[in-house]
């Protein structure tokens, strides 16, 4: 056995991209005519508008692609990590969830379902302060973590 084996693989958390849209009628529907040319699907969204301006939070099944096709086209956009979590009662589980936040200390600054399902229940994403350590607690307390490489193809 090497050292290599010994060392236990980091899992990369489930990306979102913040994009910034013009408020105006079509944006979206344009952006996602771009992504769908590409083959790449939204499974997640959260929009916030303003009067001049809407942020479109998106979880998309090839974000590699996507991320290529941002740069390609010059669309401005961030990159945010999500701890996404599997649900299988979503009143229960919430609280359960969020208890197990609060009681870690650990701030969750917005959350939102995604649109598919993983092994037949709902997934939840959140967006929280730091990562690693929720997910951490999340684990620890027996709530199933969802990682990049479980949910996109």
């Amino acid at each position: 056995m090497t050292a290599a084996s010994d060392v236990k693989k980091k899992r990369d958390f489930v990306r979102q991209f913040s994009v910034m849209l013009p408020n105006r009628v079509g944006a979206f529907s344009s952006l996602l005519q771009l992504l769908s040319r590409r083959e790449i699907d939204v499974i997640g969204l959260s929009v916030q508008d303003s009067r001049d301006a809407t942020v479109a939070r998106l979880v998309l099944n090839d974000p590699d692609t996507a991320e290529e096709l941002f740069m390609e086209q010059g669309i401005a956009f961030t990159i945010s990590e999500l701890v996404v979590v599997m649900m299988r009662e979503s009143g229960a589980d919430l609280k359960r969830c969020l208890s197990v936040l609060y009681e870690g200390e650990t701030n969750l600054d917005y959350a939102f379902s995604l649109l598919v399902q993983h092994q037949g229940q709902s997934l939840l994403a959140m967006y929280l302060e730091d990562s690693e350590f929720g997910a951490s607690v999340l684990n620890q307390a027996g709530i199933k973590v969802v990682y990049e490489d479980e949910l996109l193809r």
